[in-house]
């Protein structure tokens, strides 16, 4: 068994309930989508092929029990499965983001699954698989990212309709404008944080404001963080 992978990493969870806690990031090479504000387009192509055995190696040398796999999307690689089993096997958390144009059905429970909805603006909205909310546990999360108001309405009518924060933490992520150093604009947009807050205080979500601290930590397009 092996996967094509785009790299292993260990950094500070930027994200989600367990943002701040160190991790590691197994990121997989490969998506079939093309939302318009993506900040990982390197991973759509670049990797290398790895054992199960050389993977698990490589997060055991980091001496950390907090892993998370990620993509581009990485349940389109079927060893994936078998990998997310090893690791379950030795590290108390592992998490699973995936963008929920693919079924999580067969993601073992104890895997906390990030399931990314794709909003409007994302372009890619109509691949969303909505069976996968009626397999979501309290275990696992839901994240929108949010480009502009249509987008938070459209998230809004999708939490209530499923009544998604009773079944488990609910993410709202603006999305960050994202430059290279030599103030090269990468994708266009973003939105404000500060907007966002209003927005979900003043309808009284119960949803978490989901800011990405790595690129506050670091420059927006620093890779291995």
């Amino acid at each position: 068994m092996r996967l094509r992978i785009n790299e292993i990493f260990h950094s500070i969870q930027g994200e989600g309930t367990r943002a701040g806690l160190p991790c590691v990031f197994v990121r997989l090479t490969g998506c079939h989508l093309r939302c318009t504000y993506c900040d990982t387009e390197y991973s759509f192509f670049e990797g290398g092929w790895m054992s199960l055995d050389e993977i698990v190696a490589q997060v055991d040398s980091y001496g950390c029990d907090f892993v998370e796999i990620t993509g581009g999307e990485p349940l389109l690689q079927p060893d994936v499965y078998p990998l997310m089993s090893r690791l379950l096997e030795t590290h108390a958390l592992v998490a699973l983001e995936t963008s929920g144009a693919i079924s999580i059905d067969r993601v073992d429970p104890r895997v906390i699954r990030i399931l990314d909805l794709k909003t409007p603006s994302s372009g890619e909205a109509a691949r969303n698989v909505w069976s996968n909310i009626d397999l979501l546990t309290p275990n696992d999360e839901v994240k929108f990212v949010i480009g502009n108001r249509a987008d938070y309405d459209w998230a809004r009518e999708v939490v209530a309709r499923y009544e998604l924060t009773r079944r488990c933490p609910v993410l709202f992520a603006p999305v960050f404008p994202c430059e290279d150093r030599s103030g090269l604009v990468l994708y266009q947009g973003g939105l404000a944080p500060q907007t966002l807050s209003e927005w979900i205080l003043a309808d009284r979500l119960p949803v978490r404001l989901n800011l990405q601290l790595h690129k506050f930590i670091w420059s927006p397009m620093t890779r291995g963080v």
